[in-house]
């Protein structure tokens, strides 16, 4: 589950994203290198070779840990993408070919521009179709993709069932876990009418819609899609100004429960795990300004955006103290990992929650109002974010704290299976 959103405003691009996966799988920030001359015919992505390329951008990547690609992302000349899992009845489920993610990093990698990675995308689609276990633990999950792809310049919505396609250009848009194109596309795959007949997924009666033809309702429903669409589709529709502050409450929003997390339900944009029917947890988010010649972002590289610090950054600054990583570093070193006490104590603490919000609210304003200026000091910037880091995981860990209830039961399990995951499987 993820939400994305996009909004073009006075010749720049903000683009917007929560990662929503399984509670226990680390995601770390990642910075990817430009490559140029790269004599490799092909690479591994998470499951198929692909030909290489032999010259390919820098891209800073929200990777989860174990997949080659990433939920989210934004390359060198500004284009970002985020991907949502949809669920549409042509998915595979059974054979092994691209994730939604692999394509994210092939386009990010290869493309400058949000057409040239629709494009991209599509093309690969096209030869190679999506599909594979996309969970972490539970290798049974498998679904299709949407893409919001935004540039400096234009932004696009692409949405997927199998090797089908649609495509339309967006000014301001949200996407979810559920179709939002019908009629009112501006591309398509070649002969998508007559494939849906075939499929028998359409009768051919009136104008073919995308959506009635190809979405499944179950998962969507579950999963609080369309709501979570919704809150973010009626904020575009208000007259959203965009800007860090404005995406990041976007970001962090509980709808109507708040913070009372046992009455969660999946409907709310700030996912929080905790049953077998909310198997999901918002686990990166990140922030993009793009304008042309000018790439910023903001990110909080750890789980939970309603308790994390969204630090900011330019795109080419190595001044990150820790929110972004080599692709080599351990799992075990990043700050998703070392986040993980303050976020479990946070959720049943009240008091330590409320202290926690106070700080990071102060120090976040003055982070992000920073961000706006001609020349921010991006190094000073980065050691506040990792002080502040450091003084509150000091915080939740100097003393033990059993976190009460069902809620917090579940909560320890997963805890159990993190610390086994980052001690074991991605040994520092």
């Amino acid at each position: 589950m993820c939400d994305t959103l996009v909004i073009r405003r006075a010749g720049v691009t903000w683009f917007a994203k929560n990662s929503d996966r399984e509670p226990d799988e680390p995601q770390s920030l990642i910075r990817i290198a430009p490559v140029r001359g790269d004599p490799a015919a092909t690479v591994r992505t998470s499951y198929i070779d692909v030909p290489q390329c032999a010259d390919r951008h820098a891209v800073l990547l929200s990777q989860p840990c174990w997949v080659w690609g990433g939920e989210m992302g934004v390359n060198e000349h500004g284009l970002a993408i985020g991907n949502e899992a949809v669920f549409s009845k042509l998915v595979d489920r059974r054979g092994q070919s691209l994730l939604g993610m692999d394509l994210l990093r092939l386009a990010l990698e290869r493309a400058r521009t949000a057409r040239e990675a629709l494009d991209l995308i599509v093309g690969h689609l096209t030869q190679y179709g999506q599909g594979g276990p996309a969970g972490y633990r539970d290798k049974k999950f498998r679904y299709d993709n949407s893409f919001l792809l935004a540039d400096p310049h234009e932004a696009w919505v692409l949405e997927t069932a199998g090797r089908l396609w649609v495509a339309k250009r967006v000014d301001a848009w949200a996407i979810s876990n559920c179709y939002s194109l019908g009629s009112d596309y501006d591309l398509a795959c070649p002969g998508i009418e007559d494939e849906a007949r075939r499929l028998g997924c359409w009768n051919g009666r009136g104008d073919f819609h995308f959506a009635n033809a190809f979405d499944t309702a179950l998962y969507a429903f579950v999963g609080g899609a369309h709501r979570r669409r919704a809150l973010n589709a009626q904020a575009l529709a208000g007259g959203l100004v965009p800007g860090w502050a404005a995406l990041a409450r976007r970001l962090r929003d509980h709808g109507k429960h708040g913070d009372d997390f046992s009455a969660h339900d999946n409907r709310q944009v700030c996912l929080h795990a905790g049953s077998l029917l909310r198997p999901s947890q918002t686990t990166a988010s990140l922030i993009a300004r793009l304008a042309p010649g000018d790439v910023r972002y903001a990110a909080t590289g750890t789980s939970a955006p309603c308790l994390s610090l969204f630090q900011p950054a330019a795109f080419d600054s190595e001044s990150t103290d820790g929110l972004v990583l080599s692709p080599a570093t351990s799992v075990a070193h990043s700050r998703w990992a070392s986040f993980e006490a303050v976020h479990h104590r946070a959720l049943f603490d009240q008091g330590f929650r409320e202290r926690l919000h106070a700080e990071r609210d102060a120090l976040e304003t003055s982070l992000l109002a920073a961000a706006d200026g001609s020349a921010p000091h991006w190094h000073a910037m980065a050691a506040q974010a990792a002080a502040w880091h450091a003084r509150w995981h000091d915080a939740a860990t100097q003393s033990e704290f059993h976190a009460p209830g069902r809620l917090g039961r579940w909560w320890r399990r997963c805890a159990g299976r993190e610390a086994e995951a980052v001690g074991a499987r991605f040994p520092g």
